[in-house]
């Protein structure tokens, strides 16, 4: 059984006559009366009676028709479903993103993509670059955003594209000494307790400030550990100490704290978007599609790539 016999059994009780059943069906009138003959024996059942006064379906049509409806319904959908999702505007995205990351770009990003593609399932997860790495390579994510790009094993099937890129600033309390200068120094540092990313999360961070302040192991050893930018600026505010960052924490100012450039001027690791090179599913394309018109560095950078032009 054949959609076309749905529709056949359906023009013909619609019409109610072989005749005007053809002609609406565009097909000549015996290739149709064998065909509704061909479908009464594969159903084991005699779905119309003809008359003289036309051709009506009888109780187990009217069942089959009601089926056959429904039946065609759902093919027409599916093909939708399938034309939407080829498109990537249903199905599900994961992403695993550093708390940086939400300062910017992907507060742009997630806004343009939730406008976008409404009915993609987005599924967010906020990671340290490390663990976000590890989940990708596992195709627990499907991409990340990380300090960096990834490391370690399978990191070589990835594609890496940096959407930003930042250096280091320091943020203290507003009754702090630092509060009314414009810059500190890497000497001044030294001497203050400081509030740093978790190293064992983010190594880059953790090797930069270790080349920074000169392998002073006492004043990374006693440093207040933050697991985010948002708690190291909460912590600054409380006047916990120095917290260090990346300078997009400007961005999201809050009350009681003051932002001061370091000098020297310290490049961080870029903010790196990742994926699966052999991952082609349209939900991801039309999320790069996104990146791509709103951090103009990925444009580049994807062209140059194989298949992602």
């Amino acid at each position: 059984m054949e959609a076309r016999h749905l529709r056949y059994a359906l023009a013909l009780a619609e019409h109610g006559h072989f005749g005007r059943a053809a002609r609406a069906l565009g097909i000549a009138q015996p290739p149709l009366s064998k065909q509704i003959a061909d479908l009464e024996r594969e159903t084991g059942a005699r779905l119309f009676d003809r008359t003289r006064q036309g051709v009506f379906p009888t109780a187990a049509g009217e069942a089959f028709l009601a089926r056959a409806r429904r039946a065609l319904d759902e093919m027409a959908a599916a093909a939708v479903d399938a034309g939407r999702a080829a498109r990537g505007e249903t199905g599900r995205l994961r992403l695993g993103f550093v708390a940086s990351a939400l300062l910017d770009p992907l507060p742009d990003v997630l806004g343009r993509f939730g406008r976008e593609r409404p009915e993609v399932r987005l599924e967010l997860h906020e990671m340290a670059s490390r663990r976000s790495s590890a989940a990708l390579v596992a195709g627990e994510l499907d991409v990340a955003v990380t300090l960096g790009p990834p490391r370690g094993a399978g990191a070589e099937h990835l594609v890496s594209v940096p959407v930003g890129h930042d250096h280091l600033i320091a943020v203290v309390g507003s009754t702090h000494p630092f509060a009314g200068q414009a810059s500190v120094t890497v000497d001044q540092l030294r001497r203050q307790p400081l509030i740093v990313a978790a190293g064992e999360d983010e190594p880059a961070i953790a090797s930069g400030l270790r080349i920074l302040l000169s392998e002073d192991v006492a004043a990374l050893d006693g440093a207040t550990v933050a697991r985010d930018v948002h708690t190291i600026m909460g912590l600054a505010a409380c006047g916990v100490g120095v917290g260090l960052g990346p300078s997009r924490m400007r961005s999201a100012p809050r009350p009681g704290i003051r932002f001061c450039e370091v000098t020297p001027r310290t490049a961080l690791p870029d903010l790196v978007l990742s994926f699966a090179g052999r991952d082609r599913s349209p939900a991801l394309s039309a999320f790069l599609g996104i990146v791509r018109g709103t951090c103009p560095d990925v444009d580049a950078a994807l062209d140059r790539l194989p298949g992602h032009a």
